[in-house]
């Protein structure tokens, strides 16, 4: 009887010892593919990346050509707009010297006019008719002239009977009179002028003093 049981006992033992055995061998089996899955996965998920890093690179590439071109295009035009302001430049002082260098022109043309105007009037000067004919000649010469200063911003500074005034008058002399109140201009020696309101030339005069 004990012997029957210990067979039983063993047979027992040895079928879940096989069952056991069995399992790990599907284990063993199914544990490879599932490896060889992942690593699959692993594999497709790293070459996407690797596309999406080729595509960035090519678009990075391509933005930098751009902006290249760009900046190539803006150096250009900076390079043209200096040209062109020098060229202005150098234009604009040609034109500033040459209105300096001739400034005076339309008043010398105005004084030739008058130059001619005086040649013309010693040229019809009759020297057995008195000298009243070249007075009169003259006369129209200097009222001429004198309305061309005046036209343009050229006045004679007035003087005589006026109380002296620094700004326009410059003192030769004083000389005491009775006639006139002290510090008084009495008399112009040379006329001074005014250009608009500039004076070009101080009249040089002679200025009244008390008498002693």
């Amino acid at each position: 009887m004990k012997n029957k049981e210990e067979n039983m006992k063993e047979e027992t033992v040895k079928k879940n010892k096989e069952e056991i055995n069995n399992e790990d061998n599907n284990v063993e089996i199914e544990f490879p593919e599932n490896q060889k899955e992942e690593e699959s996965n692993e594999a497709d998920t790293e070459s996407g990346k690797n596309e999406e890093k080729i595509i960035d690179e090519e678009g990075l590439i391509s933005k930098i050509d751009k902006l290249q071109k760009e900046v190539e295009e803006l150096n250009d035009k900076l390079l043209r707009r200096a040209a062109e302001f020098e060229n202005y430049k150098r234009r604009t002082e040609n034109e500033f010297q040459n209105m300096l260098k001739y400034a005076a022109e339309p008043i010398i043309i105005d004084i030739l006019r008058v130059y001619d105007d005086l040649g013309r009037s010693l040229n019809h000067v009759d020297e057995e008719k008195n000298k009243e004919s070249l007075a009169q000649g003259i006369k129209m010469v200097f009222d001429k002239f004198s309305k061309v200063l005046e036209e343009k911003g050229i006045k004679k500074i007035e003087c005589k009977g006026l109380e002296f005034d620094f700004n326009y008058h410059e003192a030769l002399l004083q000389q005491p009179t009775a006639e006139y109140p002290p510090n008084t201009v009495i008399e112009e020696v040379e006329p001074g002028y005014l250009y608009k309101d500039k004076v070009i030339k101080h009249a040089k005069v002679i200025v009244s003093k008390e008498t002693v």
